[in-house]
């Protein structure tokens, strides 16, 4: 089985998912096609160079229905030879698109792939799809389905994580974004967003409060609370079936929760002879990929058990790994991460996350393997982990090495 490397990764800026949003005006397909477009740009490649495009998006419907990734070909200057590949793994998306790819590749079915993916949170909003896991009463019953809010309160409560402990994580990540893009250390991967004209719409993740204090996020009122104890009353779903549990502790809250944003991200993979006959280097190879079911109630304690996992089929320890990004879908996440495998929160989301720079759903798996590299990279360490918690009960993790 041949090694499958990356030689690029790209993102966009992350812009507001919402009307006033730099990137309201920008379909997904637009989007999706500037990236592709800039990925071929970056590396010289010829229109045909890659087997196919693996995009992920996860609310499949309106504009970013039907074959997304084909449209994207289309609208891009690939080659109308390229397929295009749409896959939905909730917010894994991004991240399963880059392991299918690497694995297409290792597999020897094909030479090199362009994955990862997009979503415009601001234009099609999540839930839009009606999924049948959060409306399906024949299905939502058996599973004691809450939404995600209550599930990362769930896991608060569970382990033992108060409102102080998010918001901490949370003011953290702030910091840390806003110092990595004083420092440019975004550099490697932004693909600025322009308009017809050729004018700038966005060239900075535009989500960001860098000014957020532990004050500020104390006043803020907890997002998942009357949803939880008044109607429809989640708690008490959540209560039979962890009947343990006496009450849920509602600490989450918009500041120590992913931001709706909207962007796309992008990874060029592919095996040694793709490399060589572009002239390219490659910059990390793929070292092992893992996704895994879990529990569908409390949902989003994936990234755990998926990251053991990950560790046990590819023979290596927690000590392993020079450095973690772990998606800050809701700050219960990360901290039940961290307290799992004991991590120092030092060498976890080094530039922030999805609490400061939002969370395009669709996108995020790729833009953290790309925030990840560049990082490795930037403190000359070698070995770094990426994973997700997945909604409906899933994880996913990536393990990437310099080369």
């Amino acid at each position: 089985m041949t090694d499958a490397y990356i030689y690029d990764a790209a993102r966009t800026p992350r812009g507001k998912g919402r009307p006033d949003g730099s990137l309201h005006e920008v379909t997904s397909v637009a989007l999706s096609a500037r990236l592709l477009n800039a990925v071929k740009a970056r590396n010289g490649l010829e229109g045909h160079a890659v087997e196919d495009v693996i995009w992920g998006n996860v609310t499949q419907v309106k504009e970013q229905g039907g074959c997304l990734a084909r449209s994207a070909v289309l609208e891009s200057e690939l080659d109308e030879s390229i397929p295009g590949l749409a896959i939905n793994r909730f917010c894994a998306s991004g991240m399963e698109a880059v392991n299918l790819a690497a694995n297409q590749v290792k597999g020897g079915a094909g030479q090199a792939y362009i994955a990862g993916g997009v979503e415009m949170m601001g234009r099609v909003a999540m839930g839009s799809d009606g999924a049948a896991i959060a409306v399906d009463p024949t299905l939502t019953f058996g599973t004691y389905f809450v939404p995600q809010g209550i599930s990362a309160d769930i896991i608060a409560t569970e382990y033992g994580f108060t409102r102080e402990d998010a918001d901490k994580l949370a003011v953290e990540s702030q910091r840390r974004a806003a110092l990595a893009w004083q420092e440019n250390r975004f550099a490697k991967s932004i693909v600025p967003v322009l308009d017809q004209n050729g004018l700038t719409i966005l060239d900075r993740d535009e989500y960001m409060r860098p000014g957020t204090s532990f004050e500020d996020l104390a006043k803020l009122r907890a997002s998942f609370k009357d949803m939880g104890e008044s109607m429809p009353g989640f708690d008490k779903v959540a209560m039979l079936k962890y009947p343990h549990l006496s009450h849920i502790e509602h600490i989450h809250h918009a500041g120590n929760s992913s931001g709706i944003v909207d962007g796309a991200a992008a990874v060029l993979i592919g095996n040694e002879e793709f490399g060589k006959a572009y002239g390219l280097k490659p910059r990390a190879r793929i070292r092992a990929t893992a996704k895994i079911g879990t529990d569908p109630t409390i949902m989003l304690t994936g990234p755990v058990p998926v990251t053991e996992k990950i560790l046990r089929d590819s023979g290596m320890s927690i000590s392993d790994i020079d450095l973690f990004e772990v998606n800050e879908a809701f700050a219960s996440v990360v901290l039940r991460f961290m307290q799992a495998f004991q991590v120092d929160p030092a060498l976890v989301n080094v530039n922030g996350g999805a609490i400061a720079m939002g969370h395009p759903l669709g996108a995020t798996g790729a833009i953290i393997i790309g925030t990840l590299l560049d990082e490795l990279e930037r403190q000359d360490k070698t070995v770094g982990l990426a994973t997700l918690c997945i909604a409906s009960g899933m994880g996913a993790a990536t393990i990437i090495e310099r080369v």
